[in-house]
């Protein structure tokens, strides 16, 4: 290792750096050299991504170096496929590898952090504690007060079970320059005599970072607020051991959208979740800049060009920053929109034949038609937000039938649907030429034989050939996908089966279900059909079916339009004794119940 003695998104309107004494030392006769060190214990963090990044941006725009760094002394919960994780998800992000200087391993300058604490110890910054924390709580009372300095004095020698603690000043203050932040202010007195190497000899996280970025040659320190607290500690171990301190830089906590800062247990953190899901790197660096930080004028998406010119960590708002998927989802879709067609379709190749980490698409490798693909790539790349959503889109094309959306089915396949289906297949068995033109003014005129308008017309054809309500423009996939596979799907889409005639209608509310029965427009549909439960309707002999409500007496009426029924040929509305309700329960009465026969 090279060795060296030493919100929201927005823009402040301070001038160029709020502190003086930061901005003299940050332009002195110095090579910036910045570091990101993350640990290897699981999937890569959204939030260091984004520090990530603007560690990378700093040191481009300063000429200086960028070092990576793996702390990986937490030997219980590393693994190599984190660490290749790390690597992955900045190669994605655009911090390649060979750019920068690294990476390095905090475990192998194990001789050093040793070598440190003993230089700390022999100069009486140090002492060893064998207390343990159930003596330090009898001592304070409280389990939530720190060390109480019991073993400062004591003139412990090193032994088995016994901690080396730094011994802090008691008077003075420890004042951290912080280039978002100012000059925050520690008093020293509050901090307490803290650990710096545990009872088996191993130095503990404060000791190793502050070693590992001396021996580097660290000059800025650019990391997330979350330790902003430990920040005073290690300028302290800093000063002990007779080195500058480095200029610090403590960007915003990010949060969801409770304000609760995001936690890999309970929100989606994993830069390699949202690869994998179709997000590209592009949209995502663009989106984690915002973090805290916005362009000049009034935009948000922008060329990375312009970001690595215009960013300044002076600028870094150190408010909470709002990770917003749904925003990122739109920045996303923009970014898609914008690809060239061509590279739209070499970013969708994953997910149309399942390489690496993506699932593989529900048709086999034999079955894709990549010329097929590239005539419907223009008409989906204008609907899916992230790339993942490709599959669903065009899986009809390569698919021996389509996969059916029983919801979607339901909703398509209504009474007369049968007929139109069979109408649209003698229609379109007779064209002449297979083009969305002619597809689409042949079902038109069909649809219009039965009073019904293009939209209505065209759902159980879609869903018949497509499995789904939802999709591409029909009749140019109707097309791609070909006169006798069309053809072959309609003919062998299930139609709904027809009315029994014995079945009585119900009446249903307005808003489509059968609830409240006595509310509504005076439609009626069948008992047990797609509307709902039981029928609430008039009278009927069906057993456990609803009947009218009984009246009450003494109830006057207020006038109402009288019901009226609808019915299938060979089935009668039921008898109701009288033409007016004589008697009516208060609900009824006050919904005005009439009847008619």
């Amino acid at each position: 290792m090279p060795r060296a003695g030493d919100g929201r998104p927005g823009r402040r309107t301070e001038g160029a750096c709020r502190n003086p004494v930061a901005r003299r030392r940050r332009l002195g006769d110095v090579t910036v050299r910045v570091r990101f060190a993350p640990s290897p214990t699981g999937m890569f963090h959204v939030g260091g991504a984004r520090s990530a990044l603007q560690n990378w941006i700093y040191a481009k725009q300063q000429g200086g170096v960028f070092v990576l760094r793996i702390e990986d002394t937490d030997a219980a919960r590393n693994k190599p496929e984190w660490t290749e994780g790390i690597l992955s998800a900045l190669d994605w992000i655009g911090i390649d590898r060979g750019s920068y200087e690294g990476p390095y391993f905090q475990s192998q300058n194990a001789g050093e952090h040793r070598a440190a604490a003993q230089r700390l110890y022999e100069s009486g910054r140090a002492y060893y504690c064998d207390c343990t924390r159930e003596a330090v709580q009898a001592r304070t009372g409280s389990q939530y007060q720190g060390y109480d300095g019991f073993c400062r004095d004591r003139g412990l020698e090193p032994g088995e079970g016994r901690a080396l603690r730094f011994r802090t000043p008691d008077e003075g203050a420890t004042v951290v320059v912080d280039l978002i932040r100012g000059e925050p202010t520690f008093e020293n007195k509050l901090i307490e005599d803290f650990v710096i190497a545990r009872g088996d000899g191993s130095p503990v996280f404060l000791l190793a970072n502050v070693v590992d970025d001396m021996t580097m040659g660290i000059t800025h320190v650019i990391r997330a607020e979350e330790h902003l607290p430990n920040t005073p500690k290690q300028q302290l171990l800093w000063d002990a051991l007779g080195v500058k301190p480095p200029i610090w830089a403590h960007v915003p906590v990010v949060v969801n959208e409770k304000r609760q800062k995001l936690s890999k247990r309970r929100d989606k953190v994993a830069l390699e979740a949202y690869r994998d899901e179709g997000y590209l790197a592009g949209a995502m660096r663009n989106y984690l800049m915002l973090l805290g930080w916005a362009p000049s004028g009034d935009r948000e998406i922008v060329p990375w060009s312009v970001i690595e010119d215009e960013f300044r960590l002076e600028e870094v708002n150190p408010s909470p920053a709002f990770f917003d998927e749904k925003k990122l989802r739109a920045f996303n879709g923009e970014y898609i929109r914008a690809l060239p067609v061509e590279e739209f379709v070499e970013a969708c190749e994953p997910w149309l034949t399942g390489t690496g980490t993506i699932a593989p698409p529900p048709w086999q490798p034999e079955e894709f038609d990549p010329d097929a693909f590239a005539a419907v790539a223009p008409l989906a790349q204008t609907r899916i937000a992230v790339l993942s959503e490709i599959v669903p889109n065009v899986d009809f094309l390569f698919l021996a039938a389509p996969l059916i959306d029983e919801a979607a089915w339901a909703k398509a396949m209504k009474e007369g649907a049968a007929e139109l289906l069979d109408a649209a297949t003698a229609a379109f068995e007779a064209l002449g030429s297979w083009d969305a033109e002619s597809l689409k003014a042949t079902l038109e005129a069909v649809g219009a034989e039965r009073g019904l308008k293009l939209g209505k017309a065209q759902a159980p054809v879609r869903v018949a050939v497509t499995g789904r309500t939802v999709g591409l423009p029909l009749f140019e996939s109707l097309e791609v996908l070909g006169r006798d596979r069309t053809l072959s799907r309609l003919r062998a889409a299930p139609r709904p089966p027809p009315p029994d005639p014995r079945t009585p209608l119900r009446r249903v509310s307005a808003g489509g279900g059968s609830a409240g029965g006595w509310a509504g427009d005076g439609r009626y549909s069948r008992v047990g059909g797609e509307r709902g439960g039981q029928g609430d309707g008039g009278e009927h002999p069906e057993p456990g079916r609803r009947t009218p409500p009984r009246p009450t007496p003494g109830r006057r009426l207020p006038a109402r339009p009288t019901r009226r029924w609808a019915w299938w040929p060979g089935w009668s509305p039921p008898a109701i004794r009288g033409s007016t309700v004589r008697r009516a329960t208060p609900r009824a009465a006050r919904r005005g119940c009439r009847w008619s026969t």
